[in-house]
């Protein structure tokens, strides 16, 4: 398997938001759940998309992992690896943006990386190196309060200068908008200067297809999905992509089974989202407080979906208003707090499927990767789009027999969300 656009995504959530980008735009795509076992026979593909669970944890770690996966995704093809990161820049002054940014660069033989979070079409817009969501600055924003890396500061420049070794740059929309040769120009002279990364804005589709364009012809860049987006834009305009292999159609064959939803994340979106799916189906509450206590939490859950979901599908969530996460937090500390969950609802699916489960939709990132994980799912094929972000995904090489599944991070998707993607999944 040959493939022309490698990606290294920090979770596993935003590793299908981006597949699903590539895939509407024209790439044919496949998700692995890190660097596949050499038995595993893939599809002939232009683009794959390495999932690792990288976001939050030591940098040293992040960088071996992220320095793997370039090195399997060179050696099948790929000639431009784009690390894929979060849209709200959630990290540390420790990292691990910069780090893993920084290492990557070092691998492909140095030069300038173009950075940009940015995705108009879910609200993420950069202008003058500040990130916007939905027109608020990032710090004013909900998304101020990730659980894990709380974002206080809007200033892209400033948070990738605390987490880098070398200089950090800006190129900003003006320039952007002045096309790629002015961008290319500019990437110059930060290059002259020793400057190894800049922060480019951008507010529209088309900023993100100049900066694809320039991308391109570089070994690497840092950014969401917005920017695979002008990856993907660019290649097809280059005449590169074959044709055939794996389709949407073929992601989306029905499955049958039992149909589940496992929730984990505490954004104010899935929050709405579970008071939805109550008005249509069974909801389990978990008490967080009792997981963390040692309680037997997770054996209730499992009894108690086991006497409804003949039925229908049932929802069981360890989501909590961010004051309990907060309170949570300061009692336990932050990391035991969401192992703690990780770990529950990772049990909950994993058991879920035992018993028959083969459409399961899953929220929230770090709750996503922990089941992923505990179900050893080695890859999937990408299929049509629920909601922007957030693919149908079929599970390929698992020992449990094809599955579809949605895994969404915690701020995607509408109200009714679970309804619609379980429609979507026969």
């Amino acid at each position: 398997m040959a493939i022309f656009l490698g990606s290294i995504a920090d979770d596993y959530t935003g590793a299908s938001d981006l597949a699903n980008t590539l895939t509407k735009n024209g790439l044919r795509t496949v998700q692995t759940v890190g660097i596949p076992d050499p038995s595993l026979a893939l599809p002939d593909v232009d683009a794959v998309v390495v999932s690792l669970k990288i976001r939050s944890v030591p940098a040293s770690d992040a960088v071996a992992a992220a320095a793997s996966a370039e090195r399997w995704l060179r050696q099948r093809g790929a000639g431009h690896v784009l690390y894929k990161i979060c849209s709200t820049f959630d990290s540390t002054d420790a990292g691990n943006i910069g780090p893993v940014t920084e290492a990557l660069s070092d691998a492909a033989g140095g030069g300038v990386v173009l950075v940009t979070p940015a995705f108009p079409e879910t609200g993420r817009t950069v202008y003058l190196g500040h990130l916007f969501v939905g027109g608020q600055p990032l710090n004013e924003s909900p998304l101020k309060d990730h659980p894990l890396n709380p974002m206080h500061d809007a200033n892209l420049v400033r948070v990738l200068t605390r987490q880098s070794r070398n200089a950090v740059g800006l190129i900003d929309l003006t320039t952007i908008a002045a096309g790629p040769g002015a961008v290319k120009m500019r990437l110059d002279a930060f290059r002259t200067a020793g400057v190894t990364a800049v922060i480019a804005d951008a507010i529209f589709e088309r900023d993100l297809e100049t900066l694809g364009e320039v991308a391109l012809e570089t070994p690497v860049s840092t950014g969401a999905s917005g920017l695979g987006l002008g990856l993907a834009r660019a290649l097809v305009r280059s005449g590169r992509i074959s044709s055939g292999g794996a389709t949407t159609a073929d992601a989306i064959r029905p499955v049958g089974g039992l149909s589940a939803i496992v929730a984990g994340s505490c954004s104010k979106a899935t929050l709405r989202q579970l008071d939805i799916a109550e008005r249509s189906m069974p909801v389990l509450r978990l008490d967080p407080e009792r997981l963390l206590a040692g309680a037997d939490e997770i054996t209730a859950a499992i009894s108690w979906a086991g006497e409804r979901i003949a039925a229908g599908p049932v929802v069981i969530a360890a989501s909590a208003a961010p004051e309990t996460v907060s309170r949570l937090q300061s009692l336990y500390g932050r990391e035991a707090s969401g192992h703690a969950i990780e770990t529950a609802t990772s049990i909950i699916a994993a058991e879920l499927v035992e018993r028959g489960v083969r459409r399961l939709v899953i929220a929230g990132g770090e709750t996503s990767g922990a089941a992923v994980d505990r179900l050893a799912i080695p890859a999937f094929l990408i299929g049509p789009e629920i909601a922007p972000g957030v693919p149908v995904l079929r599970t390929v090489g698992n020992a449990q027999g094809d599955m579809l599944l949605a895994l969404k991070s915690g701020n995607f998707g509408g109200e009714d969300f679970f309804t619609a993607a379980l429609a979507m999944m026969h």
